[in-house]
């Protein structure tokens, strides 16, 4: 295994997606065999940004690594019983240029929005990740203002459209000593920059855009709380133009649903949530005045029992109209109420009793439960539970009190 540091060739070009190299080893990554070759366009995961995909030698790169030394490790997707390509053997590699593109634009857009909060919020990051459907910033204060992200977001977009030039080099100590660094490096050794004319001077190895303009677009998604640190979530690019189209696809699928135009959506939103509480009202003083009359015509029977029970079914009620009824008829001390609502996904049963009573409720309930293959359980003086929906409530109390 060699410990030759790879040349990289995304260093020269970022937007090389096609080379040949050499294989000048085999090595392991956590186990797994990997090829190591003389030069790579791929790019390693590191820094926060994911690896590149794509193909070498005719097989799927799996992912793509670099350890201490600076070897590059990629791991391919080889058949059963194929070996690694041999030493010495030229590979040709080809670069998934949409997925370095995308890349490309979110490594960039985080450095122009963390040195944009910096300058409007005095929030300096101190840790972000670029991943497969979310990106993150984290910064040294505890609450970020929206506004002002906002003002950050608007900022980054601006020098977007100003299309100024990014420089990715490798100063001399001299040159290094001299540049307005946003941070410091993480290494002492090969330093290299990403400047963005302007605007921000930062140490960084991963893959960057030549030109501001080359970004497209910096959209923030949201601001929040992370382990005490504020967190933006964003997007950059052409993941940033795909998010967007999706969420004006599902706008102009909401605008047809309710007949109107995709920016009066909300106005028709509000409208709908007015409508459903004024309906959620009235089916409850609906359910209330059924709750009551059920009541009533149950208190007959109840009045009528020598052991002051009534045993009912409720067609289509469901556990709360069963609470509800029960509640007006325990308010007598000795009553016991059993009660079931019958609906197509089974039997919900109640079981209450009065304060004066001493019917263990929650017991009932587990016997008549395992008699007719339910579950519920409870408290003395109150049970809840579901029984098979075919189940004879009336039949199954019956036998249960003989």
């Amino acid at each position: 295994m060699t410990t030759t540091p790879t040349e990289r060739l995304y260093f020269a070009d970022p937007f090389l997606t096609r080379f040949t190299g050499h294989v000048i080893a085999h090595g392991t990554w956590n186990g797994l065999p990997s090829v190591v070759l003389d030069r790579t366009a791929f790019y390693p995961e590191a820094g926060g940004q994911m690896a590149d995909r794509g193909v070498l030698g005719g097989h799927a790169v799996r992912d793509v690594q670099v350890d201490d030394a600076g070897v590059v490790h990629h791991l391919l997707e080889l058949a059963e019983g194929t070996p690694l390509p041999a030493p010495g053997t030229e590979l040709s590699g080809d670069i998934d240029p949409v997925r370095r593109r995308i890349h490309m634009a979110l490594h960039t857009g985080q450095h122009m929005l963390s040195s944009a909060l910096v300058n409007v919020a005095h929030a300096h990051t101190v840790s972000s990740r670029l991943g497969e459907t979310v990106c993150t910033i984290d910064v040294d204060v505890e609450a970020l203002d929206e506004r002002l992200v906002a003002e950050a977001e608007a900022q980054v977009n601006a020098l977007i459209d100003a299309d100024v030039p990014i420089r990715a080099f490798f100063p001399t100590p001299e040159e290094l000593a001299a540049l307005p660094l946003r941070r410091a490096p993480k290494v002492t050794d090969n330093i290299r920059v990403v400047q963005i004319t302007g605007f921000d001077v930062s140490p960084c190895g991963g893959t960057h855009c030549t030109r501001s303009g080359q970004v497209g677009l910096v959209r923030v998604l949201g601001v929040e709380r992370y382990k005490g640190k504020g967190r933006v979530l964003f997007s950059a690019g052409g993941r940033a133009r795909s998010e967007l189209w999706q969420e004006a696809g599902v706008l102009r699928a909401l605008s047809r649903t309710f007949s109107c135009a995709p920016l009066d959506v909300p106005a028709s939103v509000d409208k709908l949530r007015r409508d459903l509480t004024e309906a959620r009202e009235a089916l409850g003083a609906a359910r209330a005045k059924l709750a009551e009359a059920t009541a009533a015509e149950l208190a007959a029977q109840l009045e009528r029992s020598p052991e002051q029970r009534v045993v009912a079914v409720l067609e289509g009620a469901p556990p709360e109209e069963l609470r509800s009824v029960a509640a007006r008829l325990t308010n007598r001390p000795g009553a016991v109420v059993l009660l079931a609502g019958r609906s197509p996904e089974g039997l919900a049963v109640l079981i209450a009793r009065g304060a004066g009573s001493t019917f263990g409720c929650g017991a009932f309930l587990k016997r008549a439960a395992e008699a007719a293959g339910g579950r519920g359980g409870g408290r003395p003086e109150h049970a809840e539970g579901r029984l098979p929906p075919q189940t004879d409530w009336p039949a199954l109390v019956a036998s249960l009190l003989a």
